[in-house]
């Protein structure tokens, strides 16, 4: 008896009639098949909840011609959606312990939910509605499901017809008109890989651990990324592609296991198809895989100097081209998504055109931003960020998990600026990641995130508020880990990728893109500037303005990340000014590498655990031992010209006079606040000095000098822990740190903003 390769036809009601509070009647679902379907199912879904139906309630019957018929009753319910969405799908194999992503077969359809005295739409209207449509029939498979009406479903042929009919846009989607033009769009995704150094001071650790992390990884690592551009360039998706971020510490490790043979040998030849696939291109000639600019170790980038930015990004790049054959892109993915203006100037000197940030930093920098409260996971902005006009299309997302409402037309790439304290305002273009439409890809892609209906909400908002704008139409992406959870799933580069293509092919409303297709299409008006708020993305404690997951236990006697700033503060000094005096010293390239490695954020990440608390002083102590007697020697020779190296600042109460964290509510903050830094110089510090800048004028306080952070790991150096009162009532100011060592060197700090109540 033949297995069944393919779904026939679906028959389902095209509406349904629902009460005032939401319920909806009981209703059947009859779906026919090739064959027999060892394991059928069905899912239905409504407002985040599903419903399974399998086993003895879906009847099954055959035909003399081989094909068979199920029925199933869907059970009476209540939904808050203007919709049901449902999931037809059956295993091909019989030992369902076995089966894999590509044994399961899938088809989609909706019904439409309308208010009893509703007008009705015809059934082509609901169609382009809800974008009801087959997924693809599995990884790498060329099988598709397919809908279509009753009186097109009694034959193959009509079934084949019905599919035709869909797969053509016209047929199914008018696209709206707004401001003289088609309303379209746009977005992208991005997979973000990457595993740290386990060891500071030597980057060859290996234990079982690692090989079973890195084993567990190996579609992930090799083929799955090609494997969704594949279908992406064969579905004719002109413009499809994604952009993918590869810390370098992740190559040099797989570079390791292929050598030697680790994982079992999974790893070699890991980048031969990520090299092959490099040289696809899009229909304007760019990459459909563009290999993100990043940071080499995986910095948090807003919290390390100038130089050390420029330096991972360069490094990066080189590796991208040695290991893939590949240019990187001129667009960037910071390392956690961290983003903070004071990047910029570092960034327009690595080469980067674009940088990548979580699209919520952008809303909360509006005035008039509609803060959602305690589920919003952060306090109310800073009046300080809150400099960007007003908008009116503010929208809250159904059907996913969305803590607050999202701004349609702020989704899109503009130019946003820095201005250092000399006056000098640098741009760079920025490109939103939306966080909560992002988040909900990364449970899986299609299935998890429902994208006709969750990205039709967002397309229904701009055309209601005639917000679009054909020049700088909307563009986002969609970003998450590539290697974990259901973003990283096999199923998510093969079967849901198969389903995104065939959704797309048939509902012009959207389009994936590429970023740097879009920009050429699309550039952003340089003469029009915003202003970002910082943070990272939802999955560092919801990445507030002063990272504050990096700065865990921060209000306690003794904080292990703030421990590992200061002594890396200390470290990045000493290893700055011999590079500055002594450029050729034999130990400096060693040095540098510790350093970097340092860097990487994962070690303020896993606060309290005493294997990741400790790298920072491990790489520090070794680099210092390598180092430290060129460094006196530079000091007692006079040597050293370089000022003091400055930590970036963070304030407590992080809003003066605002709001701060209570037990699970907010409770208000103080007025008085404090502003916390760290510095560093070889030859000794002299003064350190906060200006501060107002409607007022300037004014300079003298900061206090605790001296060194009191380390808990051992380490050899550390620096000095400095404090400053904050005067009241100031308003909206600017400010800066200003340092001088002992022999008159003197350094200053990136310009921050902040509001005194």
């Amino acid at each position: 008896m033949p297995v069944f390769n393919r779904f026939l036809n679906i028959e389902s009601p095209s509406r349904l009639e629902i009460a005032a509070d939401g319920r909806y009647p009981a209703f059947r679902v009859a779906f026919a098949a090739d064959g027999e379907i060892p394991f059928p199912q069905l899912i239905v879904r409504a407002s985040g909840r599903e419903t399974l139906i399998n086993g003895e309630a879906i009847v099954g019957s055959e035909e003399a011609s081989g094909r068979w018929h199920y029925q199933a009753l869907v059970p009476a319910g209540s939904a808050a959606a203007e919709r049901l969405d449902l999931q037809i799908e059956g295993c091909r194999r019989t030992e369902i312990q076995q089966a894999g992503g590509g044994d399961w077969i899938k088809t989609f359809t909706a019904v439409r939910l309308e208010r009893a005295g509703a007008e009705v739409a015809s059934d082509a209207q609901q169609r382009a509605r809800i974008g009801a449509g087959a997924g693809d029939g599995g990884a790498g498979s060329a099988r598709h499901g397919q809908t279509g009406s009753a009186e097109q479903a009694g034959t193959a042929e009509g079934a084949a017809q019905a599919g035709a009919e869909q797969r053509s846009p016209s047929a199914q989607i008018q696209l709206a008109q707004s401001n003289g033009a088609e309303v379209k769009v746009y977005f992208g995704i991005h997979k973000h890989m990457h595993q740290p150094y386990y060891d500071t001071t030597n980057p060859d650790y290996w234990d079982g651990e690692k090989d079973a992390i890195f084993g567990s990884r190996g579609g992930n690592y090799t083929d799955f990324v090609p494997a969704a551009i594949r279908q992406y360039r064969d579905g004719g998706l002109d413009h499809g592609g994604l952009s993918t971020s590869w810390s370098g510490t992740l190559i040099e490790q797989l570079e390791r296991c292929a050598e030697l043979g680790r994982c079992g040998g999974r790893f070699s030849g890991w980048n031969r198809a990520l090299s092959e696939m490099a040289s696809a291109k899009t229909a304007l000639g760019h990459p459909r895989l563009a290999f993100s600019a990043f940071g080499f170790y995986h910095p948090l980038m807003p919290l390390i100097p100038h130089r050390d930015i420029v330096r991972n990004i360069r490094w990066h790049r080189e590796l991208i081209q040695r290991v893939f054959g590949a240019e990187a892109s001129r667009v960037l993915f910071p390392p956690e998504t961290a983003f903070h203006v004071r990047m910029i100037p570092a960034l327009v000197e690595a080469g980067v055109e674009a940088v990548i940030y979580d699209s919520i930093h952008r809303y909360r920098a509006c005035k008039d931003y509609p803060y959602a409260g305690i589920e919003e996971g952060m306090l109310p902005p800073n009046p300080a960020d809150q400099t960007n006009p007003p908008v009116d299309d503010w929208l809250q997302l159904h059907n996913i998990w969305a803590a607050s409402k999202i701004s349609p037309r702020l989704l899109r790439p503009e130019y946003v600026g820095y201005e250092d304290a000399d006056g000098e305002l640098h741009k760079i273009i920025a490109i939103p990641a939306e966080r909560y439409i992002g988040n909900e890809d990364a449970r899986g892609g299609f299935g998890a995130l429902q994208y006709p209906d969750v990205l039709g909400q967002l397309y229904q908002r701009i055309v209601d508020t005639g917000s679009f704008d054909p020049k700088h139409p909307p563009f986002f992406l969609l970003h998450s880990d590539g290697d974990n959870h259901g973003g990283g799933a096999d199923s998510y580069y093969h079967h849901n990728t198969g389903q995104l293509v065939d959704w797309l092919k048939r509902d012009p409303r959207f389009e994936l893109t590429t970023a740097e297709d879009y920009l050429q299409r699309f550039p952003p008006d340089p003469s029009q500037v915003a202003h970002i708020e910082p943070g990272s993305w939802a999955g560092a404690d919801n990445g507030d303005p002063q990272f504050m997951k990096w700065f865990s236990r921060y209000d306690q006697p003794y904080s292990p990340d703030l421990n590992s700033w200061a002594v890396l503060t200390a470290f990045q000094d000493r290893v700055h000014t011999l590079e500055d005096s002594q450029p050729d010293h034999p130990a400096l390239a060693e040095a540098i590498r510790l350093l970097l490695t340092a860097e990487t954020s994962c070690y303020w990440y896993w606060t309290g655990q005493t294997g990741w608390d400790q790298q920072v002083t491990n790489a520090a102590n070794l680099g210092l031992s390598r180092i430290g007697q060129a460094i006196d020697d530079l000091v007692a020779s006079g040597q050293d010209r370089r000022g003091p190296t400055i930590f970036p600042p963070w304030v407590t109460p992080e809003n003066p006079g605002g709001k701060r964290w209570g037990q699970g509510c907010l409770l208000d903050a103080p007025r008085e606040s404090v502003l916390h830094s760290f510095v560093s110089d070889c030859a000794g510090l002299k003064s350190v000095e906060l200006v501060l800048r107002s409607d007022t004028g300037e004014q300079r306080l003298p900061m206090h000098d605790h001296g060194p952070y009191p380390s808990q790991t051992g380490a050899a150096l550390s620096a000095h822990y400095l404090t400053a009162q904050l005067p009241l009532g100031a308003g909206d100011v600017r400010y800066y740190i200003e340092a001088e060592d002992q022999r008159g060197n003197i350094a200053r700090g990136s310009l921050e903003r902040i509001f005194l109540a």
